[in-house]
């Protein structure tokens, strides 16, 4: 039921840690893209690896873009700089037929993001690609041997325009589930959940945010969609849900209405 004020009820009986904020203007959004699918159990990493490939996202084969598309639309067409470059890991293994990925909650200590959940990686060195980066962070935060990941595809770069960031995010594959030792002054935990419980009923929300200023892919009024998922004790957004939506609608095989990345958590 939609409160008095309009507004719809957000994550009702569902338990997280973390601070969400509240923009203060949001709609509804629109139903997951996958709903209307039966392609939602037995996601494979044979599947997944099928249809990153059916859509053109192989390392090696073809070439990631070199920067966010939103950093192009802006009001005078002068592309924004991207003063600092970030990579992510979407580091996937197999058990019982079914895909996991690899997430991490972001240490309360830490200066931003405190609490979120995120995929692991950071910001790139001068010179470093964005798999390597992805490799090494992954590394340093959770401990996953760089050997034991075979980096397969791309998804689409993430613009953070309050600081000219770019994130982008790499698929690596893994033959086992992973050990993962934790870097406590970064990561508060490490945990993997599986593709199809991402893409179960009930787990996906939309919201529609408005923000003074434009953003990339608003409607005519204004309204952008931020994407969440429920996973036990927390919530996944922002950034990090923007990823894992793309991959999902890659590996369902549903097409995703917003093709923008843009990461809201730079407000």
């Amino acid at each position: 039921m939609t409160p008095p004020d309009g507004r719809p009820p957000r994550f009702e009986g569902h338990r997280y840690p973390q601070i969400i904020p509240d923009p203060g203007e949001i709609r509804a959004g629109a139903d997951a893209p996958w709903s209307q699918t039966t392609t939602r159990t037995n996601l494979s990493l044979e599947l997944v690896s099928a249809r990153l490939s059916d859509a053109h996202r192989l390392l090696g084969v073809h070439s990631p873009p070199d920067q966010p598309e939103e950093f192009g639309l802006v009001a005078d067409d002068a592309p924004t700089p991207i003063e600092h470059r970030s990579a992510v890991l979407v580091a996937l293994f197999e058990e019982l037929g079914e895909s996991h990925v690899v997430l991490t909650r972001r240490s309360f200590d830490m200066r931003s993001h405190r609490g979120e959940i995120a995929l692991p990686g950071g910001r790139s060195h001068d010179g470093e690609t964005p798999t390597a980066t992805a490799l090494r962070e992954t590394h340093e935060e959770v401990g996953l041997d760089p050997k034991t990941v075979t980096p397969f595809a791309w998804l689409s770069p993430i613009a953070t325009f309050a600081s000219g960031s770019a994130i982008f995010p790499i698929v690596g594959l893994l033959s086992a589930r992973p050990e993962l030792v934790i870097e406590p002054s970064e990561v508060d935990r490490a945990f993997t959940v599986a593709l199809s419980d991402l893409v179960a009923d009930g787990a996906f929300l939309e919201e529609r945010w408005r923000r003074p200023l434009l953003r990339p892919g608003a409607d005519e009024d204004g309204y952008f969609p931020l994407y969440f998922f429920k996973v036990p004790e927390d919530l996944i957004w922002g950034a990090t849900a923007r990823v894992l939506t793309e991959l999902l609608c890659l590996v369902t095989g549903m097409p995703w209405p917003i093709h923008h990345g843009v990461d809201d958590q730079s407000r």
